[in-house]
């Protein structure tokens, strides 16, 4: 019988059946109009294929599963197929072979007990003698085999890596690369044939599966890695043959030899040759060959150049390749696909940390400020980090002028960011301080509403410690620029906040003639002019103070500092501004915010004051140092030895400062006489600003001298009970020693000047147990570096004082880090620090672990951040504690 007879009689016998064919059903799909119909259709026709599998009619069960399979492409429920798949695996044709494979790579998955039942029908299609099937089992294999299917099968695979044909042994190597990932101890099985398939030069197909293989074993094994070192010139010179070898149809995409073979030896040779010299020297030639005859004009050439710059640039290179490999990456800047140029920033930002002379770099800064200026929101992205990475003290003027343009027009989410990574490189890099008042102010006015408030300390601090001229012209440009009343400067609340302190530790400065006539000139970046020779009246900035509090952009923290400006220029002004600006704080003694009410009463209460004691007290605030900074430099310790007799006063008179800070009685110290006034005698009474989100407390203390306004002071003060208000002050109970440590310098009497010991007989003798730590690398990779300190905090706890730190050249953020212990322990994780990581700028993350059972800690991380633009997910496991801290 012919075969028309054949596929007449097949036809008539399933139009018998009534069964539906694949063809039928996708037409019936492709004909509904709506969701609804086509709901109808799957469901009808998903009823009768259930039918049928109960049936068990073996004559149509592959056309059955054929249509299932569709059925699950589209979305809809087909688990209820996966035993027919069995049922086909283990026919006897190859159509229902190939199908029921296909069925059981896409409707199961490693983790379902069906799988097993599977097992037996691989074995025995890895020993038939028809390489197709053997294919087919090898594949099945490859996509789903779970750890305990490899374990079985991996004896196998491992005699099929060594068949003579070629077909098997390529299904055979890819394989191999799933069970080493699920079952990394059976890797040493595979090495020694893995090496083998790269002596099959003349199929690109072995050579292909071989190297992913290697490639594989290499990044999981050093082992491996060194034993296969000692294939880097096969390995060249098969790159070479690719390059140079004439022309072959079979192997060429648009005009390039078997770019994703020679892709993946690229790869492979960047592992060989990481950190060794002697196989990268070997590479070095081959290496500026492929970059200088690959053509760039098509993305399959692309593709090869840039793997070929991350192997240059990942190996022990030549400085004349690394220089190659930054221009191959400048061309890419200058393509017109943006896929291309955000590969070629993205490659940039990670290589720029490697280079030990970026000056190949910067020449193609010029190409970097172009794409600051591009549409596409992410190449934006990418190129402003990368200028961040780049920039140095001699290209900070140009880079900070186009980044502060680009500011303009950047997102909310990223003003916030940029705005606090350009304060930080003016700080760092700053031709002068006039150029980073400047920058900083220009800042304030595009992102003020998106600073944090570290930008806006840290300008105060920069104003505070500069010269007298400076602070002049600061405050005159940020006046200049408040006086305009444009709606989108007023919305700044960073900039309010700034030009408000100034004004009024500065006002009398701000009411006189430039002290530097070369520092009323234009801003150097910008066009306009925003310090002018005019210089406003006291009538005009009490105005521009009341305006403020009357803006639609008002928030407390703006009342407050703006209160606490009145208060300062009542010591500056006239008596009829004087008189404006303690009736605009009076309006505030009923105000139903507390902190306002509370400042309002006692700023009035201080206008009762005598002159000369008020001028003490509005007196003009110190420099601000770096807390940190002074704390280190002050007392010369560690924090651990804080305490130390050598360094600090005796017990019994830290009892009497003690007391004085606190605020009890002056009886313990009333047998210490007054201390000399010191050249910073001003510096010791602490302003009444309060350092509003500075991070002191809500009322400094006051120092006592031999001054008689001083004293005279300290005894209205008292009189006016200022601190007895509804709210009592916040005392950090933590940190009150530090804090009282921390003003050793404002406290030391002069040379001098003695003092006495206190009658009373109670001494300060504080006792603090040094708890067992031990200093430990938890993770260290991608530029992040994770340290920790574990200690007990009691014989159950134990607390792990986890510090992230960033390698030079690295901005780390979106940190997430999870942590699981065995169910016998508890777990707290403290919040971080801080989001976003930087060199300068640690994160600090406590975790606690209860062990009641004292058992040995194991922890299991998950570690996920983002790291120069590029995400990183990381899992692992940690278990090297010291059993000190559970025996």
């Amino acid at each position: 019988m012919d075969t028309s007879a054949q596929l007449k009689q097949i036809q008539s016998f399933v139009n018998k059946l009534g069964v539906m064919r694949l063809k039928d059903l996708i037409k019936a799909v492709r004909n509904c109009k709506t969701a609804a119909d086509e709901r109808a259709v799957i469901a009808k026709e998903s009823a009768f294929i259930r039918t049928q599998f109960k049936e068990e009619n073996n004559d149509t069960r592959h056309i059955n599963v054929s249509k299932l399979l569709y059925i699950f492409m589209l979305g809809y429920p087909a688990h209820f197929g996966q035993i027919e798949c069995l049922k086909l695996v283990a026919s006897n044709k190859f159509s229902d072979k190939r199908l029921g494979y296909l069925g059981i790579m896409l409707l199961l998955d490693e983790n379902q007990e069906v799988l097993t039942l599977v097992t037996n029908s691989l074995k025995n299609d890895l020993n038939h003698s028809n390489m197709f099937n053997v294919g087919l089992a090898l594949c099945t294999l490859g996509n789903i085999s779970s750890i305990e299917m490899a374990r079985d099968l991996s004896s196998e695979v491992e005699k099929l890596l060594g068949n003579t044909n070629t077909y098997i042994r390529k299904k055979a190597a890819l394989c191999a690369l799933r069970i080493i990932r699920k079952v990394p101890d059976l890797m040493e099985n595979y090495v020694e044939r893995a090496n083998k398939l790269l002596n099959e030069e003349k199929n690109h197909a072995i050579l292909l599966t071989g190297t992913s293989l290697l490639t594989e074993m290499c990044q999981m094994d050093k082992n491996v890695l060194n034993d296969t070192r000692k294939n880097v010139p096969r390995l060249v010179r098969i790159l070479r043959n690719l390059i140079t070898n004439n022309f072959s149809a079979e192997h060429d995409v648009n005009g390039v030899a078997d770019p994703f073979l020679q892709v993946q030896i690229l790869r492979l040779l960047r592992l060989l040759g990481h950190n060794n010299v002697e196989a990268s020297d070997l590479m070095n030639d081959v290496l500026a060959q492929v970059a200088t005859n690959t053509d760039n004009s098509k993305n399959v050439g692309n593709s090869i150049l840039y793997e070929t710059v991350l192997t240059i640039m990942n190996i022990e290179s030549e400085k004349s390749l690394q220089v190659m490999a930054i221009n191959i990456l400048g061309r890419f800047l200058s393509n017109r696909d943006n896929n291309i140029k955000y590969v070629a920033l993205t490659t940039l930002c990670q290589v720029a940390s490697i280079l030990t002379d970026s000056s190949s770099l910067q020449r193609h800064s010029s190409t970097i400020i172009d794409c600051i200026k591009d549409t596409d929101i992410s190449i934006r992205k990418r190129a402003i980090d990368l200028a961040f990475i780049l920039m140095n003290r001699q290209n900070i003027r140009v880079l900070a002028r186009e980044l502060l343009v680009s500011l303009e027009t950047t997102t909310n989410e990223e003003k916030a960011k940029i705005s606090r990574r350009l304060c930080e490189c003016a700080n760092r890099y700053k031709p002068n301080k006039r150029w980073e008042i400047d920058t900083v102010c220009r800042v304030l006015k595009i992102a003020g509403g998106y600073v944090e408030q570290d930008v806006i300390n840290n300008f105060i601090r920069l104003v505070s410690t500069s010269s007298t001229e400076l602070q002049q012209y600061a405050t005159s440009k940020l006046y200049n620029i408040l006086c305009k009343r444009e709606d989108n400067i007023e919305c700044q609340e960073g900039l309010q906040l700034a030009t408000i302190w100034c004004i009024g530790e500065y006002c009398d400065l701000l009411l006189q003639s430039p002290l530097d006539d070369s520092l009323a000139n234009a801003d150097e970046d910008e066009n306009n002019t925003t310090v002018t020779n005019e210089i406003p009246t006291e009538n005009e900035v009490v105005d521009l103070l009341e305006h403020l509090l009357e803006g639609s952009s008002v928030t407390n923290k703006i009342k407050q500092y703006i209160i606490i400006a009145l208060i300062k220029l009542t010591n500056k002004l006239d008596p009829g501004s004087r008189g404006r600006a303690i009736s605009l704080i009076t309006k505030y003694k009923t105000n139903i915010n507390l902190e306002l009410q509370q400042r309002a009463v006692e700023f009035t209460s201080l206008d009762t004051l005598s002159d000369d004691i008020r001028s003490v007290v509005l007196d003009r605030m110190p420099a601000l140092e770096n807390i940190k900074e002074n704390r280190k430099q002050n007392l010369g310790v560690s924090e651990s030895s804080l305490l130390s007799s050598d360094e600090q006063l005796d017990t019994k008179n830290s009892n009497d400062l003690l007391g004085m800070i606190l605020g009890e009685s002056s009886s313990t110290s009333s047998n210490t006489k007054p201390l000399e006034k010191s050249s910073s005698s001003s510096s010791n009474i602490m302003d009444l600003l309060g350092d509003i989100q500075m991070g002191t407390s809500s009322m400094p203390p006051l120092t006592p001298s031999n001054n008689s306004s001083s004293n005279n002071l300290v005894n209205q003060m008292d009189n006016l009970n200022l601190m007895n208000t509804s709210i009592p002050p916040k005392i950090d109970q933590n940190n009150s020693l530090n804090n009282l440590l921390s003003l050793g310098n404002i406290m030391q009497p002069s040379s001098s000047s003695t003092i006495q010991p206190s009658n009373s007989t109670t001494s300060i003798t504080p006792s603090i147990a040094e708890p067992k730590k031990e200093e430990n690398v938890l993770y260290y990779k991608n530029g992040l570096k994770i340290v920790f300190d574990a200690y007990n905090e009691n014989p159950i706890i134990i607390a792990l004082k986890t510090k992230y730190i960033a390698d030079p050249s690295y901005v780390i953020d979106k940190i997430n880090l999870l942590v699981a212990v065995p169910k016998s322990m508890k777990l707290q994780i403290n919040p971080p620090s801080a989001t976003v990581c930087t060199p300068d700028s640690p994160i600090n993350q406590l975790i606690k672990i209860a062990n009641p059972s004292k058992a040995p800690i194991k922890i299991r991380i998950k570690l996920s951040y983002a790291t120069n633009g590029r995400q990183i997910n990381e899992m692992f496991d940690y278990s090297s504690f010291s059993e000190s801290l559970w025996t």
